[in-house]
């Protein structure tokens, strides 16, 4: 595999990259107000990051990546700003498949979609057909997405398969409770990244970061870089993982 000279790309193990990342890009607001910039000029610079960090990661040899892009509290911002973000998305989707497509990224969306515009639906439909055959990183875009309706859409679910008699209570275990989620198939996530200091899950993920290793920057979003990336992963190897054991 061949990169530009960067010597945390040398120092990389290539044979123990974390399977699963994920991300919480966090800071767009303030990166744009210490530039008396509008919000929405740090959430446009927030995408272009997030464009050039899942294509590096795609080049490094990860296989997936979930971002969190709309959680299920964002409905609680300012009209302006969910409207521009939904905008800002959506415009996402549709350049994606000219983008990072052309790097061979399979885009999915996780979430739930019954709150999303019609047309948004639409293109998530479209989007994740234009891209489902391509063979690199998995890209999950987290859109009204929280962690703890995930999981009480997963037990709803497993409810209502138990009582048509399709599957039986006693075979309810984490294996079968991982097919019900968002990230059906997937491994758990390895690694978790956080931008702009703050040090929380703010409802990600919440099953799958169960074993994650927790990696923290106070760099704004839109500042995050791939060598920011090299650094998390090098970090994470790092670490000893022993999944409760010694």
């Amino acid at each position: 595999m061949l990169f530009r000279k960067n010597t945390l790309l040398q120092e990389i193990d290539y044979n123990n990259l974390p399977r699963h990342i994920g991300i919480i890009m966090d800071g767009n607001g303030r990166w744009a107000k210490k530039r008396g910039l509008p919000r929405s000029a740090g959430h446009k610079a927030g995408a272009e990051s997030l464009k050039k960090i899942i294509t590096e990661a795609n080049k490094m040899g990860i296989k997936y990546a979930t971002v969190y892009a709309f959680s299920t509290e964002n409905w609680k911002r300012p009209k302006q700003e969910v409207d521009y973000l939904m905008d800002l998305l959506m415009d996402y989707l549709v350049n994606a498949e000219k983008t990072l497509a052309g790097e061979n990224v399979v885009i999915r969306a996780i979430g739930s979609r019954a709150e999303l515009s019609e047309e948004m639906q639409r293109q998530i439909i479209k989007t994740e057909n234009f891209t489902k055959d391509n063979t690199g990183i998995v890209m999950n875009i987290a859109l009204n997405y929280g962690g703890r309706d995930e999981i009480l859409n997963a037990v709803r679910n497993i409810s209502k398969d138990a009582a048509s008699g399709s599957i039986k209570t006693e075979d309810i275990d984490q294996e079968l409770f991982d097919r019900y989620l968002y990230t059906a198939s997937q491994p758990d996530v390895d690694l978790l990244i956080r931008t702009s200091g703050e040090q929380r899950l703010s409802n990600f993920m919440l099953w799958q970061v169960s074993y994650a290793e927790l990696w923290f920057t106070p760099k704004l979003w839109p500042d995050f870089k791939p060598k920011d990336l090299h650094k998390a992963v090098l970090d994470y190897q790092n670490r000893g993982r022993r999944f409760g054991g010694v």
